[in-house]
């Protein structure tokens, strides 16, 4: 059970995705009560528009959602089967790194081809931290 009381890197990592990700959800929040305050309406909110910060921070906190859970299975994968080290410590630095960068990318209306290269590295780290949790 002593496994189960240490906060390994890729632990810590899932602290830090699971606060951004509540983090980014406020706000969003701030902004829409900011948009709504302003005259803005509730329909306003699912139009598709890539230069409204309401709608980029809508699909950043989609794109939160969408992965955390990919993120957590692999680290439950690695907490439950013991794989630790100084390569699992770097990918899942790189890959909250780059999940972070992602993010800050897509709020600020930044070229898309950064947000799919953040995205490749990204998949990239968890596929190599799940082939080496189950090898």
């Amino acid at each position: 059970m002593q496994m189960f009381n240490e906060m390994t890197v890729s632990l810590w990592g899932l602290v830090v995705f699971i606060l951004w990700t509540i983090a980014i959800v406020c706000l969003l929040l701030i902004v829409r009560i900011r948009h709504l305050a302003a005259g803005g309406a509730v329909q306003d909110f699912g139009i598709q528009n890539d230069k409204s910060l309401l709608w980029r921070l809508f699909r950043v906190q989609s794109n939160l959602v969408e992965n955390l859970p990919l993120y957590l299975g692999t680290v439950f994968l690695l907490t439950v089967r013991g794989v630790s080290g100084t390569a699992i410590d770097a990918l899942a630095t790189t890959y909250i790194v780059f999940r972070l960068l992602h993010s800050a990318i897509h709020i600020a209306g930044i070229n898309p081809i950064f947000r799919v290269f953040c995205l490749a590295i990204q998949f990239t780290c968890l596929i190599v931290l799940i082939i080496l949790s189950i090898l």
